[in-house]
């Protein structure tokens, strides 16, 4: 695919993802969503690849949907409004999806669909400049598709309170909320990312895998069920090449090699 409104490049180990548009404040169009989406499942495939960096062109993270498409959605057929709706969907699955830890590199104001893909990657690091705020009710919209990251980010309560105040929250106040991680200075952005995704990746692929191969599988299952699914992805994790590796390079007080096996 030819990306026309994000950026994808591959630096060691780690991808980075950036949306393109910062003349329009990076919105998740219809375009956008799908070239998101085919971007984070190829650095997901890459066996390579051990973190995935999102993060916007320009003084935006994004600023969520485009008026101009909710415009054009008033005249659209029902069948098509469907399968717009279950492109947005299959991006926002992604993040229980993927395999690849998703780190959000938040640079500037993130709202709407923009807080819903922060709340989607595992981690977070915003700059002070960062907002982030549910304000589709400002629209008459409503956060349908977020909703379900942002409720397991923040909790029901604050959810509720977001939704329906449509408050945008400062970076202080995001990290308050468990919206994100680290709240660093504008110049420092870029490179505290980097350093977050280099110690992600840095571990063993393999095992950050299972990792959220056991989270995210195990939180609808029934509480003796998730103990059965987890005692097998156990099994797996102690037959590994990686954790042989792991246990002598600590024993012998080396750097491990991981090979994902």
């Amino acid at each position: 695919m030819v990306f026309k409104t994000i950026l994808y490049e591959e630096n060691e180990n780690v991808a980075k993802v950036t949306l393109n548009e910062p003349e329009r404040r990076n919105p998740l169009t219809e375009k956008s969503t799908k070239e998101l989406i085919h971007a984070i499942r190829e650095a997901d495939r890459n066996p390579a690849i051990r973190a995935i960096i999102l993060t916007g062109a320009g003084k935006a993270f994004s600023a969520g949907g485009n008026l101009n498409d909710f415009k054009k959605n008033l005249e659209r057929t029902a069948p098509d409004l469907y399968f717009e709706g279950k492109e947005s969907t299959e991006l926002f699955k992604l993040g229980a999806e993927v395999t690849t830890p998703l780190i959000a590199s938040v640079n500037g104001p993130a709202l709407g669909g923009g807080t819903g893909l922060v709340a989607m990657c595992q981690l977070a690091v915003a700059s002070t400049e960062a907002k982030l705020g549910l304000t589709e009710l400002r629209l008459g919209l409503v956060p349908f598709v977020i909703m379900p990251w942002v409720r397991r980010a923040v909790g029901d309560r604050k959810t509720m309170e977001m939704m329906l105040t449509a408050e945008i929250l400062s970076a202080e106040q995001a990290k308050e909320a468990n919206l994100v991680h680290r709240v660093v200075r504008p110049e420092d952005l870029e490179s505290e990312t980097w350093k977050l995704a280099q110690l992600v990746a840095g571990f063993s692929p393999l095992a950050v895998k299972l990792s959220l191969d056991a989270f995210y599988k195990t939180e609808q299952m029934d509480l003796m069920k998730s103990f059965d699914y987890l005692t097998t992805l156990r099994l797996v994790s102690f037959m590994s090449e990686d954790l042989k590796e792991g246990a002598s390079a600590f024993l012998e007080k080396r750097q491990p090699t991981w090979h994902g096996k």
